[in-house]
C-alpha cells in the first residue's frame, strides 16, 4: 500500500498550502489526501493544489468530508448536505482522487425523541444518492469509523453491518486503526471488513481519548492491526491523520516522525509498497 497524509496536519499549524505540500513530498509520502471546503475554495486555490501536487510528484488520493446533517431530521438539512457532497465529489473528480472520505453524524439527543432506526435509515437513503453520484464519477466513498459513544458508525461491526445494508458498490469502508482500539473493535475484527474496506487512516492515541498522535506516541500495538489489513487485502493507502500539534511551530518534525514510524511499520509487516 502507499503512504500518504492528510495536509490539514500543516494547515491547523498555519503553513501555506503550497508549502505544506512541498513538505509532504519532501519528507517522501507516496500521496496526500486535500482536506478542504468545496463550497467555498477559490479557483486560486485549487490551482495551487493541483499544480503543486503535479510538480512535486504527490498524486491526491481522497478529501475528507465531515457531514453530520446527512441524518438530520430536517429534510432540507439532508438535502444541503446531499449537495455539499457533491461538490466534494466534484472537486475530488476535479483533482484525479479516488474518494471522498465520508463522517458521518452522531444520533441526536441520547437515542431519544427522534427514532435512531429513522436516523440509520436517512443515512443510508443519503450514502445511497451519493454513491449514485460518486459512481458518474468514477468515485468511490469511504466512510469514516468514529469511536464516539453516539457516533452512527462507531466500531467494525456496525460499519460492516451499514455497508451491507447500503448495498452500493461505491459506499465502502475507511479503515481508522487508533479509532478501532478506541471502540474495542480489535485486530481480529477487521476481517468482518473484508472486500468492504478501501483506505486506512492511522495515528495514535492514549487508549482513552481521540488522540491523532504520530504512531509510537500512544499505546497503539500497530503491527497486528496492519497485519489483519494486509490480509484483507486492500489496493488503496495509507493515510497519516495528524490534528492540532501540540507544538505548531515543530509541525515538520512532528510530521516527519510520524512518516518514520508509519513506514517503519508497514515495511515490518510488507505492507509498503
Amino acid at each position: 500500500m502507499k503512504l500518504g497524509i492528510i495536509n490539514s496536519a500543516f494547515a491547523q499549524a498555519g503553513v501555506d498550502t503550497a508549502a505544506g505540500l512541498k513538505h509532504i513530498a519532501r519528507i517522501g509520502f507516496d500521496c496526500v489526501d486535500i482536506f478542504t471546503e468545496a463550497m467555498t475554495i477559490s479557483g486560486e486555490e485549487k490551482r495551487i493544489i493541483a499544480s503543486t501536487c503535479e510538480k512535486e510528484g504527490i498524486p491526491i488520493m481522497s478529501l475528507p468530508v465531515v457531514a453530520t446533517g446527512l441524518i438530520d431530521f430536517n429534510q432540507p438539512v439532508r438535502n444541503f448536505h446531499v449537495a455539499r457532497c457533491k461538490r466534494f465529489i466534484d472537486l475530488a473528480a476535479d483533482f484525479g482522487a479516488r474518494n471522498i472520505l465520508l463522517v458521518l453524524g452522531e444520533y441526536l439527543w441520547q437515542r431519544e425523541v427522534i427514532s435512531p432506526v429513522d436516523q440509520w435509515g436517512w443515512a443510508i437513503e443519503t450514502c445511497r444518492i451519493l454513491g449514485d453520484y460518486a459512481d458518474g464519477k468514477n468515485l468511490d466513498i469511504a466512510l469514516e469509523l468514529e469511536p464516539f459513544r453516539m457516533s452512527v458508525l462507531n466500531n467494525v461491526g456496525v460499519m460492516a453491518r451499514f455497508v451491507d445494508e447500503c448495498a452500493h458498490p461505491r459506499v465502502r469502508a475507511n479503515i481508522d486503526i487508533s479509532h478501532c482500539v478506541l471502540s474495542d473493535s480489535g485486530p481480529d475484527s477487521i476481517v468482518r471488513l473484508k472486500g468492504k474496506a478501501i483506505q486506512v487512516h492511522i495515528s495514535d492515541c492514549d487508549g482513552k481519548v481521540h488522540g491523532d498522535l504520530p504512531p509510537g506516541r500512544g499505546i497503539v500495538k500497530f503491527g497486528p492491526y496492519l497485519q489483519a489489513i494486509k490480509e484483507l487485502p486492500i489496493a488503496g493507502v495509507v493515510s497519516i491523520e495528524l490534528e492540532y500539534s501540540p507544538d505548531p511551530a515543530r509541525i515538520v518534525e512532528w510530521v516527519e516522525e510520524a512518516y518514520r514510524e508509519t513506514d517503519r511499520l508497514m515495511n515490518l509487516v510488507g505492507l509498503r509498497g
